[in-house]
């Protein structure tokens, strides 16, 4: 047997024999760890990511970004899953050395582990690079006025302040038709208030304008009142002048009274008459005539007005004026009702 592992030929056949025992165990350790790192592999897509912009901010904006993108990631289980819940990486875009002007730029990706295949969509944005513009513009408060009383009327909105300053690209700061406060609320406002409202900017379609507001909301007072309009007195004569009594001119010593109430009922309205008894007259002067509200309304400016009288007093066949010097307008004192001088020349008559 020592004779036979001293053979040179023996030694290299057993050689031979243990280097091809040696090569097929090591290829079938490899195609198991192949096998098994097929089974370990894991594809999942990280959603959400934010995408980090490198620009001018100051003096330049940039449009078309979307604001966050997908990541797939493929490749080892617990390096996948690694990936996901640290987030420790980064998805971003440098743009500090393009020019103003439309671009098409790829996202880039930072700190994935090498073993992950990574892909990000969008892979490819196209991108417009602007001029950052800031201008003030006025403020138009707005309000629904079904939300108003009925009787009631807005009179006007206020906003504090009444300008904002709107930034944003050149071409969108060009767009700008409205800047819109809207005021809301329940139905049924019968009062003046206070609000704060948020400031919309838009175009000429109504469309929400991407732009930066300051400040993004004001304070908007809103002037409620109840509803009224003007109407021209008409004097209506009721009876008959007291015997010797000759009226010259009935005049009001106010032409219009504002009256309150429904718009359909106030707005209806041509003339306000008010009945005055003549038959209580004795003398020229000024008499005191209440004024009796319309129906459906629901005040007057006055209840009471009054009213100049210019009368001729006879006296067994003889006539005497009584000129009356009329005050000013909505200045009207009220005077005697009898003149005694008057009388004392007649009687001397």
């Amino acid at each position: 047997m020592d004779k036979l592992f001293d053979s040179y030929w023996v030694l290299r056949i057993t050689a031979l024999i243990l280097a091809i025992l040696l090569f097929f165990y090591v290829k079938a350790q490899m195609d198991t760890s192949d096998q098994t790192t097929s089974t370990n592999s894991q594809m999942d897509i990280i959603t959400a990511v934010p995408l980090e912009v490198y620009y001018d901010s100051e003096n330049l904006i940039v449009s078309g970004l979307p604001k966050t993108v997908d990541v797939t990631v493929e490749g080892p289980m617990a390096i996948v899953l690694q990936t996901k819940l640290k987030r420790d990486f980064k998805v971003f875009l440098d743009l500090n050395s393009l020019p103003i002007g439309r671009h098409r730029v790829t996202l880039q990706h930072e700190n994935f582990s090498e073993k992950l295949e990574v892909s990000i969509d969008p892979k490819v944005v196209d991108i417009v690079i602007e001029e950052k513009v800031t201008k003030e513009l006025r403020i138009d408060p707005e309000m629904n006025n079904g939300l108003i009383a009925e009787g009631y009327e807005l009179i006007g909105m206020t906003p504090e302040p009444s300008t904002v300053f709107v930034t944003g690209a050149k071409s969108v700061i060009e767009d700008i038709s409205y800047v819109k406060a809207t005021v809301t609320g329940e139905k049924g406002i019968k009062a003046s208030f206070e609000q704060e409202a948020a400031v919309k900017v838009l175009d000429s379609n109504l469309n929400k304008l991407d732009v930066t507001i300051e400040p993004a909301t004001v304070n908007v007072i809103v002037d409620i009142r109840e509803y009224s309009r003007e109407i021209p007195i008409t004097l209506k004569e009721v009876g008959k002048p007291p015997e010797g009594i000759t009226i010259n001119s009935l005049r009001p010593d106010i032409e219009r009274i504002k009256v309150y109430g429904p718009k359909s009922i106030i707005d209806s309205l041509s003339e306000l008459v008010v009945e005055f008894d003549i038959s209580e007259i004795e003398s020229s002067g000024s008499y005191t005539v209440d004024v009796v509200a319309p129906n459906g309304t629901t005040k007057l400016s006055t209840k009471k007005i009054k009213i100049n009288a210019n009368v001729t007093k006879t006296n067994n066949d003889t006539e005497t004026n009584e000129p009356v010097e009329e005050p000013e307008e909505g200045n009207v004192e009220e005077t005697d009702s009898e003149n005694p001088a008057i009388e004392d020349e007649i009687t001397t008559q």
